[in-house]
């Protein structure tokens, strides 16, 4: 059934590589973008809370694909916005990984704010009248109950962006499901077993993930 692997024609283990090295830069820079983002939305200034407020909705409610394609022909194409790039391979990559970070840190904004939500006002309050800062009490007092809150809705967005890093191929970055279309045009003979093939691929990446996470997730949770 698995014969037409043994052809060495298909690298699958470095297609598979390529995905898991875009859901590990774009979940890093999620994760920093997000928490300023929901920073902004919390914060005490009306232009940066306007800001995350529009960001938010815009980009959240916008079509991934639309935003990928937007990267690349966009930044890439028209303003030759390259970063770094010096082919087109690597430029696809890394403005892929751009237009993940974009989308998926709404996501994580907004469940680091409703984290946010969960820290007693009261906790704030004694923090700013010890004269602590907004910064400061974001910071020390109140990111870090918020981040021990939604460590579960947090792996529910890492496991949607590893599943999201195939719309990447609709910008030519040669990953997992890239890789699978070019196997449906050439073993159409075989079409349940590359379906097999990739379906697994992925099990074996996000529910790892889960289990890993939704076991930290218990065990930092805030005791209230």
């Amino acid at each position: 059934m698995f014969d037409f692997l043994d052809s060495g024609r298909y690298d699958l283990l470095g297609a598979f590589w390529v995905t898991v090295q875009l859901t590990l830069y774009s979940a890093i820079g999620s994760l920093i973008w997000g928490t300023l983002l929901a920073g902004m939305r919390v914060g005490p200034v009306p232009v940066m809370r306007t800001f995350g407020t529009a960001y938010v909705n815009v980009v959240r409610n916008t079509p991934l694909t639309v935003v990928i394609v937007g990267c690349s022909v966009g930044l890439g194409q028209t303003l030759q916005f390259t970063l770094g790039g010096e082919d087109f391979k690597t430029m696809g990559f890394r403005l892929a990984v751009l237009g993940f970070i974009a989308y998926t840190s709404t996501f994580v904004c907004e469940a680091l704010r409703s984290g946010i939500n969960t820290v007693p006002v009261g906790q704030a309050e004694a923090a700013r009248a010890l004269g602590l800062s907004f910064v400061q009490v974001l910071t020390l007092v109140v990111l870090p109950q918020a981040f021990r809150a939604v460590v579960a809705p947090l792996a529910n967005v890492l496991i949607a962006l590893t599943k999201n890093t195939t719309v990447a191929a609709a910008i030519g970055v040669a990953e997992a499901s890239l890789l699978m279309k070019e196997m449906i045009e050439n073993e159409t003979s075989a079409l349940f077993a590359v379906f097999a093939l990739f379906a697994f691929g992925f099990i074996v990446l996000t529910l790892p993930m889960g289990l890993i996470l939704g076991w930290v997730s218990k065990r930092v949770a805030v005791k209230r």
